[in-house]
């Protein structure tokens, strides 16, 4: 037939499209000229069927004799983004639900419509800081991990006792995820606060232990065994003492309710948890650990003197 889509769009565009083709002057005015069809045929699909397309043949063709139209629902405005079309889908937190458990069901939902491949998701907004800091979660705890290491490290002047204290790091974590899961609460960027946290309140009893230990073995001269030993009965009233401040202070957060609780509850139970499970843990873990870093040091040394020895006599040979 000769007719191509541009001729269509430019029929269509003559006849609904109020195109100005001229401009009328007089003297006191201006009037535009627009090109339209006669109103009569203006009011719904069917009246398509009137219209007439123009070939390259000079021949004119109806409209409906090549096309066809079907109602549908579309949008008004389609928007786009990196020239291809996206659609926005809000949603709001129901009472008592968390931002992850909403992130966990949404993706659930996803799985079960069967998104073809072509069709991609993606959150924003809050949602999508909250996936990008639980992606960036080992960052910060690595970060206090490294640090707390170098503060213990200049203060003690050793590289193995600051690790003897860094041992009751696991159970701490162990025990706030412990904790959260009987909660039935996820790790989320407040339980991660809470980690964060515990990283500077367990420390305090192994703190409390190695250095007294540190300070029999190195101005008293005692042997490891005895001094930690001592260091556990003279330290385990002050390491009680403030667990339990610190535990005590934590349990309103964890047993809180009202507006908020879905951000003070978890830091709550993080705290809690990981200080029961800890202390519970680090009274007995602590001295072994001590102990046996102090034995892995005496033999280092013991190898350290006989090699002098050997260079000694081979020097003197």
């Amino acid at each position: 037939m000769g007719i191509t889509p541009q001729m269509i769009d430019d029929t269509l565009y003559d006849a609904f499209g109020q195109r100005q083709v001229a401009i009328m002057f007089t003297q006191l005015n201006q009037y535009r000229v627009v090109l339209e069809i006669k109103p009569d045929i203006q009011f719904g699909p069917q009246d398509l069927s009137k219209i007439f397309i123009r070939s390259a043949s000079g021949g004119q063709v109806p409209l409906a004799g090549f096309t066809r139209y079907e109602p549908l629902t579309v949008p008004l405005v389609v928007n786009h983004q990196g020239q291809f079309p996206v659609t926005t889908v809000s949603f709001n937190l129901a009472p008592d639900v968390s931002l992850g458990d909403a992130v966990r069901e949404i993706d659930a939902a996803k799985q079960d419509l069967g998104v073809p491949p072509s069709v991609q998701t993606d959150f924003q907004g809050t949602a999508k800081a909250f996936i990008r800091s639980l992606a960036n979660e080992p960052i910060p705890i690595l970060a206090a991990v490294v640090t707390v290491y170098i503060v213990l490290g200049v203060l003690y002047q050793s590289y193995i006792h600051p690790i003897t204290i860094l041992s009751t790091l696991p159970s701490a974590a162990v025990g706030a995820l412990l904790a959260l899961m009987l909660c039935h609460m996820e790790l989320s960027v407040i339980g991660l606060i809470g980690i964060v946290l515990l990283i500077g309140i367990v420390e305090k009893n192994a703190i409390m232990m190695i250095d007294f230990a540190l300070e029999k073995e190195r101005k008293e001269g005692e042997q490891p065994l005895e001094a930690i030993y001592q260091a556990c009965l003279l330290r385990f009233r002050p390491i009680i003492m403030t667990t339990m401040a610190a535990l005590l202070g934590g349990v309103p957060l964890a047993l809180g309710s009202g507006t908020g609780q879905e951000l003070r509850r978890p830091l709550g139970v993080t705290i809690v948890g990981g200080l029961i499970f800890s202390q519970l843990l680090t009274l007995c873990t602590t001295p072994v650990i001590y102990l046996g870093f102090a034995s892995l040091a005496r033999k280092f040394r013991r190898n350290r003197s006989a090699e002098a020895e050997l260079e000694a006599r081979v020097l003197e040979a």
